[in-house]
């Protein structure tokens, strides 16, 4: 069960040691709450209960550790979202349904998306980059192409798919600014609302 919840970290269960998915469960806090410059490779080990050598021996320094952080989630979120997306739903009820399950994504794994969401642009390894852009942009397309299917069927209005989607994800991705939680609508019940506020607008009927 640890091992599960761990690999929304990285993606990567099969392949990882019980002590990598540790070390990256750890960092994702640490990385949350004290921020990169605020963290330590010693703060690393002390949180992990290891030594520094033990950790160096897992990962070359903070940025690689930062680096298969923001990866794995970036991953993570594309395939957790597409597992919650309903097959005999009607094209904006699975509209619905991405923007939901992007916000239980993140209450799930807060840390990591604070995380990623801070290392996303900063990884100077245009590798890694290239490959975190890669499953970034399956997500938004997963979410322009659902949008695409609701003006097909004439549930939405012919509108600008791209502008539409960044709108939808301008509203979930900054969530981790001002979310507090235990206190007030879930996040799933907050993407639920802006559901509603953006497809179905604030005029009275």
């Amino acid at each position: 069960m640890a091992r599960a919840a761990i690999s929304a970290v990285t993606g990567e269960v099969s392949d990882s040691s019980d002590r990598m998915l540790q070390i990256l469960s750890e960092s994702s806090r640490l990385f949350a709450t004290k921020g990169y410059d605020g963290t330590s490779m010693r703060d690393i080990a002390e949180a992990c209960g290891i030594s520094k050598s033990l950790l160096y021996h897992h990962f070359t320094d903070k940025d690689e550790i930062y680096a298969r952080i923001a990866l794995g989630s970036t991953q993570r979120l594309f395939e957790f979202v597409q597992d919650r997306l309903p097959e005999n739903a009607t094209p904006p009820e699975r509209v619905r349904a991405f923007m939901v399950a992007t916000g239980d994504y993140f209450q799930r794994h807060r840390s990591n998306w604070i995380a990623s969401t801070a290392a996303f642009w900063s990884d100077p390894e245009l590798r890694r980059h290239k490959e975190r852009m890669m499953w970034r942009d399956r997500y938004e397309g997963l979410l322009r192409q659902l949008i695409q299917d609701a003006i097909a069927s004439g549930d939405f209005r012919p509108v600008d798919v791209p502008l539409t989607g960044r709108l939808v994800l301008s509203s979930l991705n900054w969530m981790h600014r001002w979310y507090k939680p235990d206190k007030g609508l879930s996040p799933g019940q907050i993407a639920d609302s802006y559901f509603d506020l953006i497809f179905n607008g604030l005029r009275g009927r």
